[in-house]
């Protein structure tokens, strides 16, 4: 504002305040042109809560696909399907929220009537069902699988995938640790024949886990900002710590 009110007394006096003024006044010309592709920006963060929706959809349906492949074993009240196979890869490649909210969603649209569930079933019915256990602890297993995974250091890809397989375990152990004792309740049969008979199903689930880890780590190195950064996500961590050590 001072150099436009003042008189150009001479012409190499005002050349050199435009030749000064004009980088300071280039970047008010058009804010946030180059922030808009920038993942801190705000066009970034609100196409965030979008790709987020879209991912949580999208799992829901393969949840649900997955579901409809049924086989029953006739000697296990329970049928094989690769529900959990699904249940556990939304949680290791979306992280714990979207996990969790993609199988909720999944089990949301079953309880109102779609026919979701393993054989085509759907409706509050399936909670008197011997599986009823199993489905109740998917998101919280989706959840435990995408907190797990999140916490994992980057390595090569086989290095991953053998982390990964690993932070599965507390989420199958959880599906069983809620399925087997409705199952016994909802079957009329004990405890210990239902832990019996699961026991078919321990095999299946360990080469399930090994796909899921393979899946998801081949997953995160194509998208590799799917996750948040391990540096990120300690972030608030270690600020709470040096928040207690200056108090």
């Amino acid at each position: 504002m001072t150099h436009e009110s003042e008189p150009a007394t001479e012409t190499t006096t005002g050349t050199a305040h435009a030749t000064t003024s004009a980088p300071t006044s280039a970047p008010a010309t058009d804010p946030g042109a180059d922030h808009g592709a920038e993942p801190g920006s705000g066009s970034a963060r609100r196409r965030r809560p979008v790709a987020d929706l879209a991912l949580i959809a999208l799992f829901a349906a393969l949840i649900a696909a997955c579901s409809l492949i049924s086989i029953p074993l006739g000697f296990v009240p329970v049928p094989i399907t690769l529900q959990t196979f699904a249940v556990l890869l939304a949680g290791a490649a979306l992280g714990a929220t979207r996990g969790f909210l993609a199988v909720l969603l999944y089990l949301a649209i079953g309880f109102i009537g779609l026919p979701v569930f393993a054989g085509g079933s759907a409706g509050l019915a399936v909670l008197a069902l011997p599986s009823a256990g199993f489905l109740l602890s998917f998101p919280f297993a989706a959840w435990l699988a995408g907190f797990a995974v999140s916490r994992l250091s980057r390595r090569s890809a086989a290095g991953q995938a053998a982390l990964v397989f690993v932070a599965l375990i507390p989420a199958s152990l959880l599906i069983y640790a809620a399925g087997i004792p409705v199952m016994s309740w909802l079957a009329g049969i004990t405890l210990g024949q239902a832990l019996v008979f699961n026991l078919a199903f321990v095999p299946l689930d360990l080469v399930k886990m090994a796909l899921v880890a393979i899946v998801a780590t081949a997953v995160h190195r194509a998208f590799p900002d799917l996750l948040p950064p391990r540096a990120s996500r300690e972030a608030p961590r270690s600020a709470r710590r040096d928040a207690r050590a200056s108090a």
